[in-house]
């Protein structure tokens, strides 16, 4: 094989292939990225055999074939080259040579023959969302995804399309964020969990398409966007029913400026170390949140912050990086906290309109 591309073009392909490449070192292969040429086409893939991913782009085809090249240091190698075309030649057996204006380099390849197939998949079902929504829905939810690999079916974002509208769910049993926005002109129905990871890498990787497919096929997603392929395996299992957690009443609610508190709540949380929590006090009658942690043998601080409160006066605790969380992804400029009693769970919301709620599970005051 022999190709000629576009540096910048060569880069944005093998960023985008290289969040499939596996760490595994007992399988070297799967550290590699396959390249193939496909008519006009360079076609580059990469497996972790959880997550396949293809993409392509033009270049000059001197000469037709495939290898599979040491995929982090390729793109290392790319990345440090000039604006330029960069000549790959791989007809020399086991071998790349990989020529940029001066620069020159040689690397080991591995035989295209062990590496696996692409999943060729045809979904069963399949909705094409709108690019930056989905982004901005995924960047809301996933921080409240699981790391916990106990339970798998917490690591994945419920996502849910069903009459015009797209729900996105997360939890990992000490917060829950529910995310649901119109989208026009989606036709079908769509309900799967999916590896948050995947979910992630998906919104990172569309840019500026107009639209990313999903679809299902057995026990696999398809997300296609642009010239690019992005196969995840499905998570099997039942979703915890999230709407039977939440409050279906509060005795407190607060309205408050979401900068302002999102401000407070970072400086006040400099002293809340050593898994301290984060106490909350609502203050009726004064018009008052006030936000305060102490932790031994290091200090302590509080910052009062004007509300428009209603109902009871409260004091409730909270981990402060999860508050932290449900304040920075809502959208808005005022979010309303809800609070039932001080052993059950606070919920934020958009003081106006609808479509976001974080639910986030108290600490015990002691």
């Amino acid at each position: 094989m022999k190709i000629s591309i576009a540096r910048g073009e060569l880069f944005e392909a093998l960023a985008v292939v290289s969040r499939g490449l596996s760490s595994r070192t007992t399988l070297p292969i799967l550290s590699g990225i396959h390249v193939s040429t496909r008519g006009d086409s360079i076609v580059f893939q990469a497996t972790d055999l959880e997550v396949s991913i293809r993409t392509s782009c033009k270049g000059r085809i001197e000469q037709t074939g495939q290898s599979v090249l040491p995929g982090k240091l390729l793109t290392e190698v790319v990345r440090s080259l000039p604006e330029a075309a960069v000549l790959i030649d791989t007809t020399t057996p086991g071998t790349a040579s990989i020529q940029c204006v001066q620069s020159s380099f040689s690397m080991k390849t591995l035989s295209p023959d062990d590496y696996p197939k692409f999943p060729e998949v045809t979904p069963d079902q399949t909705v094409s969302l709108p690019s930056d929504v989905f982004s901005r829905v995924v960047q809301q939810v996933s921080r409240s995804v699981s790391r916990d690999e106990t339970r798998p079916i917490l690591t994945g974002i419920l996502t849910v399309v069903d009459s015009g509208t797209l729900r996105m769910v997360a939890t990992d049993s000490y917060r829950l964020c529910i995310r649901e926005v119109p989208v026009e002109g989606v036709m079908g129905e769509i309900e799967l969990v999916v590896p948050g990871k995947a979910m992630e890498d998906v919104a990172k990787l569309i840019g500026s398409n107009e639209n990313v497919s999903l679809g299902i096929a057995e026990n696999q997603v398809i997300f296609t966007f642009g010239d690019t392929t992005f196969i995840s395996r499905r998570i099997e299992g039942s979703f915890p029913n999230y709407r039977q957690l939440l409050p279906k009443e509060h005795t407190t609610r607060a309205v408050v400026d979401r900068a302002e508190f999102l401000d407070a709540v970072k400086r006040v949380s400099l002293m809340a170390q050593h898994s301290t929590p984060l106490r909350v006090r609502i203050a009726v009658s004064d018009h008052t949140l006030t936000l305060s942690a102490a932790t031994q043998d290091v200090g302590d601080a509080s910052e009062d912050i004007q509300i428009t409160p209603d109902g009871e006066d409260v004091e409730i605790a909270f981990n402060h990086a999860y508050l932290l969380d449900g304040i920075s992804v809502a959208e808005g400029e005022a979010v309303a906290i809800e609070v039932t009693s001080p052993l059950k769970p606070g919920v934020i919301r958009l003081a106006e309109g609808d479509g976001f709620t974080y639910l986030l599970m108290p600490v015990r005051l002691g």
